[in-house]
């Protein structure tokens, strides 16, 4: 499941979250307050609550309270303008899964989200820091970097990159990405996967005409090398 409650009362924070997840292939319902928000949440049970503290109506402490004593076992991360450690230990406390502190980046809280999910999945994936040649890759901060300068990647890309880290050495199919990354049941445009792939290698590879580590296996798919 793939479907997101964002809750959320200002107005440009909630639209950018809710296109952001969208671009990312995730269903996203908005609420903007905390009524609307336990209301829809014990309707609809989202894969994942992201909960803004400061609401009208009910705060999102409340709203995430009310949700755990209902028994609701919704992961949960909270938003909040503060950045007082009790803040943090509240919303904890309460039952959060995990917290952020405005401002931060989409593609920090893009990370954050898909960790929480593959806890609550019990999907494990890939954690923890991975070497390709120079490049470091940070999977629970969702960083790419070569040589300590960051390297830019959409979410789509280190989703891709982190499927190619789990399953390292394997032949991968492309069809078999589509499904994984993608989502697509028997999609048909498996040059999706080519375009995206070779968009990532051009930022991995010093030299993405000769590939070291992300390599073609020809009519089959791609593997993941070292």
């Amino acid at each position: 499941m793939r479907n997101l409650l964002v809750v959320e009362d200002d107005d440009t924070m909630a639209v950018a979250l809710c296109e952001g997840f969208r671009q990312e292939g995730y269903e996203v319902a908005l609420a903007r307050d905390g009524e609307a928000a336990l209301t829809m949440a014990r309707r609809e049970s989202p894969a994942l609550i992201i909960l803004d503290v400061m609401l009208p109506k009910l705060s999102g402490h409340d709203v995430c309270r009310k949700l755990r004593n209902d028994g609701s076992e919704i992961p949960i991360i909270m938003l909040t303008a503060r950045s007082q450690e009790i803040d943090k230990i509240l919303g904890l406390k309460l039952g959060a899964d995990d917290y952020i502190t405005k401002p931060f980046s989409f593609m920090e809280l893009l990370a954050r989200v898909e960790a929480v999910l593959r806890r609550s999945s019990g999907t494990i994936g890939p954690v923890g820091v991975h070497q390709i040649g120079d490049v470091q890759v940070d999977i629970d901060a969702g960083e790419v970097r070569r040589n300590g300068e960051k390297i830019e990647l959409s979410g789509r890309e280190m989703r891709l990159l982190s499927y190619f880290i789990e399953h390292r050495g394997e032949v991968v199919a492309r069809d078999v990405l589509l499904d994984a990354v993608w989502d697509y049941a028997d999609a048909p445009l498996t040059r999706t996967v080519d375009v995206h792939v070779s968009k990532l290698r051009k930022k991995l590879e010093k030299d993405p005409h000769q590939p070291k580590y992300l390599m073609t296996v020809h009519g089959v798919g791609y593997k993941l090398r070292g």
